[in-house]
């Protein structure tokens, strides 16, 4: 994308360096990297990458201030797992985007999905480094949003995940989380921020009549409280395991919430058919193109299938035949969006060819200020899933980062 660095690159590489800088990346985050990294990190125009943030923020705050939006998109909420005590906004966005080449030759973005959910923001950070580090990049490269420096990117996570506890009363809750192939991220989070990994099964709930319950996780002999809870427990996950939670959603709980559960939903693929905008490919539920087939094309080659609430591309179907679309039962079609497929460029040169990347823009909205954009997190892949699960035997392919040179940034 940025034509002499992506040269220079390309020359310069050593497989020897891509392990190196692997191993450096594995030491910094103090646990094993269990998807795969790309060889290369990504530079792009800065410009490109601002016109993607500005679109997600405004995509994002259009919804927000939807009231009837989000209203039809609290029902969407099972009853299980809508929460008490939601936020006005979510503290955490993320918005995939893919590019496509226009009839003048320009490459402009367009929507893949968007997501009220945190993503792995330290990580990000840290592959940030090991890049630069282990490839000697230009230290004018910028990895970082918005203007950001690493010292605002932590003062800012901080302030949302921590929002002025004492670090031991905030916890980072999931499911198993030690297994989970984001455990570099918490580790990394949990090193900064001084709070506690916690799986959710292990919070303990004390009760007083009349009280919203307490919560609070063992030290040892003694119970600490928890006063705010850095949420990466996906509800997906949680059903489909059939977890049993030690609290319900649903009950009156004395915990602040960095993430909370409700916009996990409110935000979602189930947005989609809400947004009218130039970047947003056409979509619709599936119960609504089945009674009147309008709006998206009728050749399945250019349809894609997309269960409302899954994640990393679960259950995602490429050109689905009206056959597969009618066998889904009447009463689930409400949970599955058909939508147009988009034909993305590959615009990465590597020793294998021409590979695609999708972008993801991360922010983070304080209780107290505004969403801003921080970092990117970039998937690169020659198939047609992105993420790094669905790449595992290519090379030059996988979760990378992005730069940008900084007279892109001064513009």
């Amino acid at each position: 994308m940025v034509p002499y660095l992506r040269s220079k690159f390309n020359r310069e590489f050593r497989p020897a360096t891509y392990q190196s800088m692997l191993a450096a990346l594995q030491s910094d985050c103090g646990a094993p990297v269990s998807f795969r990294v790309a060889e290369t990190p990504c530079f792009f125009p800065a410009p490109l990458l601002k016109s993607m943030a500005v679109i997600g923020r405004e995509l994002t705050e259009r919804l927000v201030s939807d009231r009837e939006y989000l209203r039809q998109a609290g029902d969407s909420i099972p009853a299980a797992y809508r929460a008490s005590g939601e936020s006005p906004h979510p503290h955490f966005m993320t918005v995939d985007f893919g590019l496509v080449r226009e009839p003048s030759g320009e490459l402009t973005p367009r929507l893949v999905e968007l997501q009220a959910f945190p993503s792995v923001f330290a990580f990000q950070l840290a592959l940030s480094h090991a890049y630069r580090r282990g490839y000697g990049l230009e230290p004018t490269l910028d990895p970082l949003l918005g203007g950001h420096t690493e010292s605002s990117f932590w003062e800012l996570l901080s302030r949302v995940i921590l929002r002025g506890h004492d670090p031991e009363n905030v916890v980072l809750m999931e499911i198993d989380p030690y297994a989970q192939k984001t455990l570099p991220d918490f580790l990394l989070t949990s090193a900064r921020l001084g709070i506690r990994i916690l799986d959710v099964r292990d919070v303990i709930p004390v009760r007083s009549a009349g009280k919203p319950a307490r919560l609070f996780y063992a030290r040892g002999s003694s119970l600490v409280p928890i006063h705010r809870i850095y949420n990466r427990t996906i509800v997906d996950e949680l059903i489909r395991k059939q977890v049993a939670l030690p609290f319900e959603y649903g009950e009156e709980l004395d915990v602040e919430w960095a993430g909370h559960p409700n916009w996990y939903f409110q935000i979602s693929k189930f947005s989609i058919p809400y947004l009218d905008h130039w970047a947003v490919p056409p979509a619709v539920f599936l119960d609504k193109w089945l009674e009147d087939r309008g709006r998206l094309p009728q050749e399945p080659e250019a349809l894609i299938l997309k269960p409302l609430f899954s994640f990393a591309g679960q259950g995602i179907r490429f050109g689905p035949t009206a056959a597969e679309l009618e066998s889904i039962p009447p009463s689930l079609r409400r949970d599955y969006l058909l939508q147009q497929r988009v034909r993305f460029e590959p615009v990465i040169e590597t020793p294998w060819g021409l590979t695609q990347a999708e972008i993801r823009v991360m922010y983070v909205w304080p209780d107290e200020g505004q969403l801003e954009p921080v970092i990117t997190l970039i998937r690169l892949g020659r198939g047609m899933m992105m993420g790094v699960d669905h790449n595992r035997e290519q090379e030059w392919v996988g979760a990378s980062a992005s730069f940008s040179p900084q007279e892109d940034q001064e513009r």
